[in-house]
């Protein structure tokens, strides 16, 4: 089994290297919040005091951090001057596009390997090990990257070169934004209509309007199989994370003049919703805003 170390420990990350840990690897974790490091350690890492000391003597390094900047930060300063040669980089955030290439390259150039490998499945995937990954870089880092992801996840695929990886999860994610959407507006019109929520339910999800939206994650409680708003919107994945990747989307739209007016949209109506201090609910909850 591997030295890995895991930078960023939070809602997703934590459970991640949990199972890493859980795995046999040796897991050398880092975080700046001593709540999460110290649940890290509770589930079998090795606790590190620094970024810098959890990349040293690590055969791969994990990052699962917020945004593109945090990750060039910590590759700037903390694994490119301690991570020896040939050092897999797997960085599991999701990020813009030109900076997962950027990284990437920089990584080359210093004679690593190294992949954007961004996830879909939140919270309860994350500390379940049922994660999906889309995997960016080459074929030999894809190669060495999916044992390490796979038990972590219960899908490992290859998405393409540097960048394809979160070019899959923005594309995926503004799908699932405008879906949701779609599939709460329906199910508020359907209540004004008088059809019993359940009843509709039951006829969509085995008709042509079925969605993963719909069958997987229905936004009412009691409706369909058990999700965030059976636990009044709380868990799962944060409306103000939904924020980003459309934002993150609406921004690789324009670098390649893509019309993309759903997404759109959609953006539009989770930044309303979002600054109607609803960020923290699930994302499932803009069905309140269609509601009323």
């Amino acid at each position: 089994m591997a030295r890995i170390a895991f930078i960023g420990l939070g809602n997703m990350g934590g459970g991640m290297a949990a199972n890493l840990a859980k795995a046999g690897h040796d897991v050398r974790a880092f975080d700046l919040s001593e709540e999460s490091l110290t649940r890290a350690v509770e589930a079998g890492c090795t606790r590190a005091a620094s970024a810098a000391e959890a990349v040293t003597g690590a055969e791969a390094v994990v990052t699962m951090l917020p945004a593109g900047k945090h990750v060039a930060g910590v590759y700037e300063a903390d694994v490119f001057p301690n991570a020896a040669p040939g050092t897999l980089l797997l960085d599991c955030s999701t990020i813009d596009v030109a900076t997962a290439r950027a990284n990437i390259e920089a990584a080359t150039a210093k004679g690593l390997v190294a992949v954007d490998a961004p996830v879909s499945g939140g919270i309860a995937a994350a500390n379940a090990g049922t994660l999906t990954f889309m995997v960016g870089g080459t074929d030999e880092g894809f190669a060495r990257a999916e044992p390490i992801l796979a038990k972590m996840g219960k899908a490992v695929i290859h998405a393409g070169d540097a960048g394809a990886g979160q070019g899959a999860k923005i594309c995926n994610n503004m799908l699932l934004g405008a879906s949701m959407i779609a599939t709460c507006e329906t199910l508020a019109l359907a209540q004004k209509l008088g059809l019993d929520p359940q009843k509709f339910f039951d006829i969509a999800s085995v008709s042509s309007g079925q969605c993963w939206s719909l069958t997987s994650y229905a936004p009412l409680p009691g409706v369909g199989p058990t999700t965030p708003a059976d636990n009044d919107y709380k868990g799962g994945f944060a409306a103000a994370l939904m924020l980003k990747d459309l934002r993150l989307a609406m921004e690789a739209a324009a670098s390649v003049k893509a019309e993309v007016p759903m997404g759109s949209k959609a953006r539009e109506l989770y930044e309303a919703f979002v600054a109607a201090d609803e960020g923290g609910h699930d994302f499932s909850a803009i069905i309140k805003t269609l509601q009323n």
